[in-house]
């Protein structure tokens, strides 16, 4: 049995996902996600929408997640990889180089990204309707204001 292990976040699990996860599926036999906690995307400065649990549920729901497990630190990928026995280590291309030093244990691939989706491009267009939506406010508040200056 081939095992193929990747990490992420998957916040607002999308398209981009289903694609990037059927890739690594195709690669082996099984596939473990180390899915990065809510702290360590904190500690990475990053925001997220959906929290573990829900993230946690979402990714063993698809046909190709055999194991999920929480990723706490970057530190953590070596000896997980040795537990889950890994013979792929897999992740998407936009992290190519990062993670060479781990081929003395496991094959190293960098799979492309979807073209035209990600988790930040969606949140980057819900802030853009989110800012919208505040300019419109104000400025039915400004022309309800004056409406009662008027009065």
């Amino acid at each position: 049995m081939k095992t193929i292990i990747t990490y992420g976040t998957f916040d607002l699990f999308h398209v981009g996902h289903v694609k990037l996860l059927a890739r690594l599926k195709n690669l082996g036999d099984r596939l473990v996600i180390g899915l990065s906690t809510d702290e360590f995307n904190s500690e990475k400065s990053k925001t997220t929408i959906i929290k573990y649990a829900d993230r946690e549920e979402i990714l063993l729901s698809c046909k190709y997640v055999d194991a999920v497990f929480p990723e706490t630190c970057w530190e953590q990928k070596r000896q997980d990889i040795i537990r889950e026995k890994a013979d792929v280590f897999a992740i998407g291309d936009d992290w190519a180089g990062k993670f060479d030093s781990l081929e003395d244990i496991v094959d190293v691939v960098y799979l492309p990204r979807t073209q035209n989706i990600s988790t930040t491009n969606i949140k980057s267009v819900m802030s853009k309707i989110e800012s919208d939506q505040k300019a419109e406010i104000r400025n039915v508040s400004s022309h309800l204001q004056a409406l009662v200056d008027t009065l």
